[in-house]
Parts: C-alpha cells; structure tokens; sequence
C-alpha cells in the first residue's frame, strides 16, 4: 500500500478538497482506497458523506487507543474508497500522545501490517503538529496543495524544512511526490507570478495540472459528495482527475494499477 500524506500548514489552500477528490479519482480507476482523516475539523469525512452521528470509531481511537485500524473503517457511498473519519475528540490528542514514547509513530504502527488496500491518502489538519507529524512519519510521500498566493509560498519554505526535519529524525524515506497549484485563477496577475516563481524554484516537482477557483467545488460538501460526483463535467472535477491521471504516473510501476 502507497501511503501519501496531504498536507500543508496554511489553512484555506484546498486541502481536503485535494484528499477528497483525488481518493474518489483513484477508487472510480479502479485502486482499492482508504482516505484518513486526522483534522479535528473532520471536513474530509463529512464531504464523503460520514455524518458526526455516525463515526462509532475514529482516527482518535487509532492514535490514542491504539485501536486496530481495520476495525475502524468505514465505507462510503463511493465505490472502491474507504474512510477513517475523524471527530473532535482528536483536537486534545496531542495533549494525551505528548508523554509517549512512541507519540510520533502511532499512525505508522497502525498501517504496518496490509490491511487491503492500493493506495491511502491522509488528510492533515492546517498545522505542523503532532498529528501532521504522526501522517508525515507514516507516510512513503507527500503531496503539497499550494494555493497561489504570497503567503501560502512563504509558507511552503516552513513545510519543505519540516519534512527535511522528518527525514532526519522519523522517516528518512519520506519523499515529495509533487506541489499541486490550487485555486488557480488566470484573471489574477499574481496567480500567474508565483506559478512562474514556485515552477523555477521547484521545477519538474509542480504539477503541470493546475486546479482552478471554482463554485462547484466549493458547493459539493454541502451536499456531503466529493465535485467528482456533484459535477463531474465542472472544470474543478475535470482538474482533479487530470491531477490523480498524472499523480499515478509518478508513483512506483507496480502500482500503477490503472
């Protein structure tokens, strides 16, 4: 199983829209997928249509209990992609991991074994802590959402030291499989000043495919269904599969499955 880690600090950067839709790309190609959710927020398990009500288990009870994980998946209504949900319980789970021992490799413990699947895709919550950290040590390579904004490229040079960080300390394997520029809008000229300025620091690292702004996007949570099947003709969908098509293309050859 590829595990790969979704994450950046900055908030607002379309995140777990990113996690959201490509884990329903990969699962409509055919790859068996688990997507984990371990933002307190929980925004990935209500826009793949897991209410509140119904996370009996949790990505806390896989970090902080050490639960088994298979015994806390759930399914979705979309084929092929499963789900570990998140509740707000996991906002005091660094409180509770901070004396442990092993508080950075709890993820990574629980995904040791081969519990089924292609590919697991973990959305992080917007910060570099523990629970970022316990994604980052589990995971085989990251993917970057990077919005295209000042800030958010700012932000980007604290990532990058982050995760050299990890390889350091945790996870010396721990690579980045690609920047994903989103809410892309060609009607802004600094849009296209830090796409020009993050491909010539970056280069081949950036994905060519962009993921512009874009209502149907925005507007498919609410209906607690990934873009890919509000609208799957929106441009937003149309991106996003074009992402998980050239996503595939640089994970391992044994995997690449579709």
């Amino acid at each position: 199983m590829i595990r790969i880690a979704i994450a950046n600090q900055k908030g607002g950067v379309g995140k777990t829209t990113t996690a959201i839709n490509v884990a329903t790309a990969l699962a409509a190609t055919g790859w068996k997928t688990l997507l984990i959710d371990i933002d307190p927020q929980g925004n990935a398990s209500t826009g793949v249509g897991v209410s509140a009500s119904a996370r009996e288990y949790s990505s806390y009870d896989v970090l902080v209990d050490q639960a088994a994980i298979e015994g806390c998946v759930m399914p979705t209504s979309i084929p092929g992609l499963d789900i570990l949900p998140a509740t707000v319980d996991l906002s005091g789970a660094e409180v509770e991991l901070v004396g442990a021992d092993d508080r950075a490799h709890r993820l990574q413990q629980a995904l040791r074994k081969d519990i089924g699947y292609d590919v697991c895709l973990i959305d992080c919550p917007p910060s570099l802590g523990l629970l970022t950290l316990n994604a980052l040590t589990a995971a085989d390579t990251l993917l970057v959402p990077l919005q295209c904004e000042f800030f958010a490229l700012e932000g980007l040079s604290q990532l990058l030291q982050t995760v050299e960080r990890v390889q350091q300390r945790f996870n010396p394997d721990l690579g980045i499989i690609g920047i994903a520029l989103t809410m892309f809008d060609r009607r802004n000229r600094l849009t296209d000043q830090v796409s020009e300025d993050v491909r010539s620091c970056l280069g081949q690292l950036v994905f060519e495919t962009t993921i512009p702004r874009n209502v149907r996007l925005s507007e498919a949570p609410s209906h607690g269904v990934p873009a890919l099947i509000y609208d799957h003709a929106c441009a937003g969908s149309r991106a996003y599969m074009a992402l998980a098509r050239e996503l595939i293309t640089r994970l391992p050859e044994k995997r690449k499955a579709a």
